[in-house]
């Protein structure tokens, strides 16, 4: 029977999953892909799959029966067997998972063995919102599958290329050498972009790029010859760029203003950074960019407005880092589809040489550049799935 990689990515509730013909070169695009959502949450609405094929047909749309199994194993186990029913003609020979640290220990992708999951709790420290539920993803395969080789594939990987200059906090050495450093993320996005880019922009690929990740999570990344020199992004997932729910980079002493004079713990703070803040925050309508630019609200606007200006600031940062500007690429899911947010950005950085083509840019063409300026700007997918699972194929072999 064929072969197939299965890709996963699993979160506190949902998990995202692939599908991909495994052949001597492992196509773009996947034969199944889906999600299941509503994985351990209390109420009455439960586990629910939903799957497409290839071609943007819906294969199922159903709640999962509940077990008394853990719940990522549950939805994992459901997982397996729906696929064995909806495509029993593959064999599934590897399983790669998104895994968001790998810390400075790990700057490829890791076949997984009982010793390398327990270097990866190891890290929860470091990623105590993504960590657990990655490594539960891992551990609910592995018996779902027993047998089949795992992959874990890290989002921070990417940026080990950079510097040591832009890996360091002005801390203590003592502090940073029990690991506080910029470790950054997004990886597998950026390493993607980063491969395709020749496709693009010729031998200008190589040069001073800046990608821009947008998303309900957002960074930035600058690269040199396709390699991450620095990113916005550091030690979490918090800092940086403003973003769905997050606050993005923040004055330290708000938090001990908010400790001592607000009575708030860690946890407290933990909510409001990452749950409560951005675009959500800000707006106090929505996190969602589509409804913000929808809306004819002040607070909305105001919201949109702060997002940009942002980026803008950062755009100015990285292009400080790699001497210069040859080229600047949106994607994610706000990057791809929000034209007006890539034409409030590109319009204040006309002093970096860079000029809207705004026809080309309301109808989301890959080239958005004005003629005759110095800088390229494109617009690209993404695809991080595909990354995981040709780097899972070459590993299983």
């Amino acid at each position: 029977m064929p072969d197939a990689i299965l890709t996963i990515n699993a979160g506190s509730s949902s998990i995202k999953f692939a599908l991909f013909a495994n052949g001597h070169d492992i196509p773009a695009e996947p034969e199944v892909v889906g999600q299941i959502d509503g994985i351990g949450l209390s109420g009455e609405i439960g586990p629910h799959l939903k799957a497409k094929g290839a071609s943007g047909e819906v294969l199922d749309d159903c709640d999962l029966p509940l077990t008394g199994d853990g719940p990522h194993r549950a939805a994992l186990a459901f997982l397996v067997d729906w696929l064995r029913r909806h495509d029993g003609n593959r064999t599934i020979v590897g399983v790669g998972h998104r895994v968001v640290h790998g810390a400075e220990r790990f700057s490829r992708p890791l076949l997984i063995d009982a010793p390398a999951v327990a270097v990866l709790r190891g890290f929860i420290p470091l990623a105590p919102l993504h960590q657990p539920h990655n490594i539960a993803g891992i551990e609910a395969m592995t018996a779902a599958l027993p047998g089949v080789p795992q992959v874990a594939c890290f989002d921070t990987a990417f940026h080990r290329s950079q510097p040591e200059v832009a890996q360091r906090f002005a801390l203590p050495r003592a502090i940073s050498d029990q690991g506080v450093r910029r470790y950054g993320f997004h990886g597998l996005s950026y390493e993607y972009i980063a491969d395709v880019l020749p496709q693009h922009l010729g031998e200008r690929a190589d040069g001073r790029v800046i990608v821009a990740h947008l998303g309900n999570g957002a960074s930035m990344c600058a690269m040199n010859r396709r390699r991450s020199v620095a990113t916005t992004m550091g030690f979490t997932a918090v800092e940086g760029l403003m973003m769905g729910t997050r606050c993005g980079s923040l004055d330290p002493g708000v938090l001990l203003y908010l400790m001592d004079y607000r009575g708030m713990d860690a946890r407290a703070l933990e909510k409001l950074l990452y749950k409560e803040s951005g675009l959500l925050g800000v707006s106090g309508i929505s996190q969602d960019m589509r409804e913000l630019l929808a809306s004819d609200k002040r607070e909305a606007r105001e919201a949109v407005d702060l997002f940009c200006y942002r980026i803008v600031r950062e755009i100015g940062s990285l292009a400080a880092a790699l001497g210069g500007l040859d080229a600047l690429v949106f994607t994610g899911g706000i990057g791809e589809h929000a034209a007006p947010v890539r034409a409030q950005v590109c319009r204040a950085l006309g002093w970096l040489g860079i000029a809207l083509d705004e026809t080309a840019n309301a109808a989301h063409a890959r080239r958005i550049t004005a003629a005759d300026f110095s800088v390229d700007v494109l617009v690209l997918p993404t695809n991080e799935e595909w990354m995981i699972a040709r780097h899972t194929a070459e590993l299983v072999g």
